[in-house]
C-alpha cells in the first residue's frame, strides 16, 4: 500500500487499494475545511473518525456486486466514521441492508458489475449512499409477512434513519439514508 498526498489536501495520506481487481477503496475525497479560517471549534472528543468539528467528509468504496463483499463495505463505513462516532453502528447496519438489497435485486450481481458505497458527514448529518446497476424493481417499503425470513431491510432503514430515499440516473440506482448526531 503506497501512501500518496491528495492534491490540495492540508494533511493526511491518500490511500488507493485494489483487491484482486474486484474491488477498490478510494480515500481521495477528504476535505479538511474549518468552518472559520482560524480553526476555532476544531478538535474533538477522542478519536471520532473523520467527524471532528469543522471537518467535511466524502469517501467512497467500489466493490464487486457479490454478497461476500459486504464485509469490505461494512468495514469501510465503520472506518470512515471511527470508533467514537455515535452513528457508527446504525450506519454500518443500514448500509449493510442496502448493500444486500443491491446485490439481491439489481443488476450489480452480474459478474463484472459493482456496488459503490459513499459516506458523507458534515454539520450533524451522516449520509450514506449505495449505488448499484439498476434492476427492474424500485426500493419500496413493503409489509413483511410475519413468518418471512426476509423483507424487513427497508423497514429497518425507515425506522432508524432520519430520512431515506432513492433516485435513478444513467442506469444506476442510488439508495440513501441520513442519520443525525450531535
Amino acid at each position: 500500500m503506497a501512501a500518496r498526498w491528495p492534491v490540495g489536501a492540508r494533511s493526511g495520506p491518500c490511500f488507493g487499494l485494489t483487491f484482486a481487481a474486484e474491488s477498490s477503496v478510494h480515500f481521495p475525497y477528504v476535505w479538511l475545511q474549518p468552518r472559520d479560517p482560524y480553526g476555532a471549534g476544531r478538535g474533538g472528543q477522542g478519536r471520532a473518525g473523520a467527524l471532528m468539528a469543522g471537518v467535511a467528509v466524502r469517501e467512497s468504496v467500489t466493490v464487486a456486486g457479490r454478497v461476500d463483499r459486504a464485509r469490505v463495505a461494512r468495514e469501510f463505513v465503520g472506518a470512515v466514521l471511527g470508533q467514537g462516532h455515535s452513528c457508527r453502528d446504525d450506519a454500518v447496519l443500514l448500509m449493510s441492508e442496502l448493500f444486500g438489497n443491491s446485490v439481491r435485486h439489481s443488476g450489480s450481481s452480474v459478474p463484472g458489475e459493482t456496488v459503490t458505497v459513499a459516506v458523507m458527514a458534515e454539520d450533524g448529518v451522516v449520509r450514506v449512499e449505495v449505488t448499484d446497476r439498476s434492476g427492474s424493481g424500485l426500493p419500496v417499503l413493503r409489509p413483511a409477512d410475519r413468518n418471512a425470513e426476509g423483507g424487513r431491510g427497508l423497514q429497518l432503514v425507515a425506522r432508524l434513519a432520519a430520512q431515506w430515499g432513492w433516485r435513478r440516473r444513467g442506469g444506476r440506482t442510488v439508495t440513501w439514508f441520513e442519520l443525525r448526531y450531535g
